[in-house]
């Protein structure tokens, strides 16, 4: 059996209709998704994940400045353990550490990256390292949108955004399991304006995709994961040539073999497609689909990468696609799944053949 855990937007500052983190049984048989929880905590349970042993689930609070850890219950739904203030408003990301001691935090407005020790029961513990992003005088910042591992999990991207007053970049920091510091190793800066957003790292660890939220457009990046240092080698636009409207691109995904390479645009309301070469990691794009609704926000794919799915933030809905890898077409399998202005989904359980 799978279930899905939906992270939303629940404030009338965001405009949002979510009424709490939802949890949705998957059937096996028809792959029908079946609301079973709605569970009622802070504000905001956006972004989320869970720790290694798939244990427990642990949510960020948008717009605050709050983390919260849960267990995950036999029958999938979850059980509230407990909230802890980091400090750094509007935390948007999160993600375990290889040893599965840590999970590390993206506050945007905080303009940080906070190392949380999980304690035994899973509930979250002490900070033990903070990571500040500066802008480009003293007091401002850089806003932190993303940390992500490599695929060994050796080194963290962070991915910043300028907002006037801080740096548009991807800095790359090495992790110490023994201590949980962060020591960086590079930074890569992007176009002034083009606000980067999320990466993606190919399987072989050496292609790295960046993903611009106001530059509308794809960077790839090769990733040298010994020395911890990134070179950018390609920019391809994430609209098409014949729209002339505005944009917000939001997510960057990869399939399980690293051969198609998605991104999401906001306002145009679609996912691009591109091929990535295997042997150079140059991308070339495929076409665009309609998102059936509004504000990607963010997309991902089921654990066996059987389906896609986008999550339509403004139009509350979930959409799934099917993805031939080798041919790089995407198709709507016809299932949509309602829910009010999701922003997260994440899988746990096991999956049919």
């Amino acid at each position: 059996m799978k279930y899905a855990y939906v992270g939303c937007r629940t404030t009338r500052e965001r405009n949002a209709r979510g009424k709490g983190l939802k949890v949705f049984k998957i059937s096996d048989e028809t792959g029908e998704w079946k609301e079973i929880q709605c569970l009622e905590t802070e504000p905001n349970p956006s972004y989320q994940c869970l720790d290694l042993e798939e244990k427990n689930l642990y949510s960020v609070h948008g717009d605050i400045t709050k983390v919260s850890s849960y267990r995950i219950l036999e029958d999938g739904k979850l059980e509230h353990m407990n909230t802890i203030d980091i400090g750094g408003k509007n935390p948007v990301f999160i993600t375990p550490d290889r040893t599965n001691q840590y999970v590390v935090v993206a506050a945007l407005q905080g303009g940080a990256v906070y190392v949380i020790r999980r304690n035994e029961d899973g509930t979250l513990g002490e900070i033990v390292h903070t990571t500040h992003l500066e802008g480009k005088k003293e007091g401002e910042i850089s806003f932190a949108h993303q940390c992500i591992w490599d695929q060994k999990k050796e080194f963290l991207f962070v991915v910043t955004q300028a907002r006037l007053q801080g740096y548009g970049q991807v800095k790359v920091y090495h992790f110490d399991p023994e201590k949980g510091t962060l020591t960086e190793t590079d930074t890569y800066r992007s176009r002034e304006y083009d606000e980067p957003r999320h990466v993606s790292i190919h399987p072989n660890n050496r292609y790295v995709y960046l993903i611009n939220e106001k530059g509308n457009k794809m960077t790839y990046l090769q990733f040298d994961d010994v020395n911890g240092k990134l070179t950018a080698m390609q920019n391809l636009p994430s609209l098409p040539a014949t729209y002339t409207g505005e944009g917000q691109a939001s997510a960057s995904l990869l399939d399980r073999e690293g051969k198609i390479l998605i991104g999401s645009n906001r306002i145009h309301e679609s996912i691009v497609v591109y091929r990535i070469d295997q042997n150079t990691g140059y991308m070339t794009e495929l076409g665009y689909y309609s998102s059936l609704g509004l504000t990607p926000r963010f997309i991902t794919f089921d654990p066996e990468y059987r389906h896609f799915y986008m999550a339509n933030e403004d139009s509350d809905t979930i959409v799934e696609m099917k993805l031939d890898s080798e041919t790089g077409l995407m198709t709507y399998t016809g299932n949509i799944i309602p829910t009010e202005s999701p922003v997260c989904i994440t899988f746990h359980g096991e999956v049919a053949e």
